[in-house]
């Protein structure tokens, strides 16, 4: 009996491994409002950011954007999505945050449209991330939460805001979803 039940605990296990879905066919619209997806960085590693002009974890910018020079030749990049649902601290257009992160930061990496993380009008991407089936089960808590996603486009793990992006333990999960086949 204690066979079978281990042989049913380990099945199962390995069914929700498999249904741990991709991302990168969820529809979004890139920062000048086109259509796209993440589909385009198949093969690569990402880290999916939730980002903001006016908080006070703004300065993260600088990081993020270290952190892709460093790592953009081995098949990875920062993805940034920004979001007005924490204090209202990204009421800026699309232009206006564009315009913002190239010139305040110098932001090479690519951003999107606008987009809420939480809430009834959750985007489908933040809702595969932290919604009730999703990988990451629980509300994003502020600016700045950040999610790494594998080659395959499976979600791999969650940094909350304040955990920098240059952190070691970001960094070191950085450098072992880049090095896995």
């Amino acid at each position: 009996m204690k066979h079978l039940l281990l042989s049913l605990l380990l099945a199962a296990g390995m069914a929700s491994a498999a249904d741990s879905k991709s991302v990168l066919d969820i529809p979004l619209k890139d920062i000048d409002g086109k259509d796209t997806s993440l589909k385009a960085y198949q093969g690569k590693v990402l880290l999916v950011v939730n980002v903001a002009s006016q908080c006070g974890l703004t300065k993260q910018y600088k990081e993020l954007q270290a952190l892709h020079e460093k790592f953009k030749d081995q098949g990875f990049s920062v993805v940034g999505f920004p979001c007005n649902d924490f204090g209202a601290q990204e009421p800026g257009t699309n232009e206006e945050i564009k315009t913002f992160c190239s010139t305040k930061f110098k932001v090479s990496f690519p951003l999107f449209d606008k987009l809420h993380v939480k809430g009834a009008e959750q985007h489908p991407l933040y809702s595969a991330l932290t919604g009730k089936d999703g990988a990451f089960p629980g509300d994003v808590k502020w600016n700045f939460g950040k999610f790494l996603i594998g080659k395959d486009g499976k979600p791999l793990q969650r940094f909350e805001p304040r955990t920098t992006p240059d952190d070691a333990t970001v960094v070191s999960a950085i450098e072992k979803a880049i090095a896995a086949k």
